[in-house]
């Protein structure tokens, strides 16, 4: 009995108890995240258009909003509502051919895309039961976002055109996270990935639009989430 219990691990006393038996649970987020686009240009894009190649680059931003943590019936098994406020940055490269034939490097236009967005996640979360003062999850779920920086109704500039992005996204997410529990409350840290469903460029037969096919919206982003 004494090597058996010199091996078992030690039980710690809980904090919050009372957390599972409550339904719903509101708390905060605060994050980070980084915004890229999936980019699929044009077919023959260079013989129409003289492009030789195009980039797409991820961008920092941040995010915050509000939590909604509905228990369905059981402790590990939730429905969670996350509305936020995101701020996303995202930059496309078109490489040309050099206009000096003595250059021996692409002429490169940068288009810089930023996005205001008002996020509504619907998410389900699978977590385990919890173990002393710890827990994990996984989540999965839909997102509606709409971008409030949107230049889709803007009037465009024909001299000086830039990429324009629909407002409105569908956007599938998948996510994990780790769980503390203090004396009153409960911590999250949490990493989401979300890719949208829909083609988000316009077409509006500029030379920045002309040579893209699809954009895609795609967002890693990591939070810490207070719930009481």
């Amino acid at each position: 009995m004494f090597p058996l219990s010199g091996w078992a691990q030690k039980q710690k006393p809980q904090n919050y108890r009372k957390f599972d038996e409550k339904l719903i649970h509101f708390g905060f987020l605060l994050g980070g995240n980084t915004a890229d686009f999936l980019t699929r240009p044009t077919l023959n894009a260079y013989e129409k258009y003289g492009i030789t190649s195009l980039e797409n680059a991820s961008q920092p931003g941040g995010q915050l909003g509000i939590v909604t943590t509905m228990k369905l019936g059981t402790p590990i098994l939730r429905l969670r509502f996350l509305p936020s406020l995101s701020f996303q940055e995202r930059v496309l490269r078109y490489y040309y051919l050099p206009s000096n034939p003595e250059k021996t490097t692409d002429d490169v236009n940068e288009e810089r895309v930023n996005s205001t967005n008002l996020d509504f996640p619907l998410m389900l979360q699978f977590r385990t039961l919890r173990y002393n003062n710890f827990a994990s999850y996984v989540l999965g779920g839909i997102q509606y976002t709409y971008d409030l920086q949107s230049t889709e109704k803007s009037n465009q500039s024909f001299t000086d055109p830039f990429v324009k992005i629909k407002a409105e996204d569908w956007q599938g997410q998948v996510g994990v996270g780790v769980e503390f529990f203090a004396v009153y409350f409960k911590m999250g840290l949490e990493i989401k990935y979300s890719q949208g469903f829909q083609n988000a460029v316009i077409h509006d037969l500029t030379p920045v639009s002309n040579p893209i096919d699809q954009l895609r919206n795609k967002v890693w982003s990591f939070s810490i989430i207070f719930e009481g």
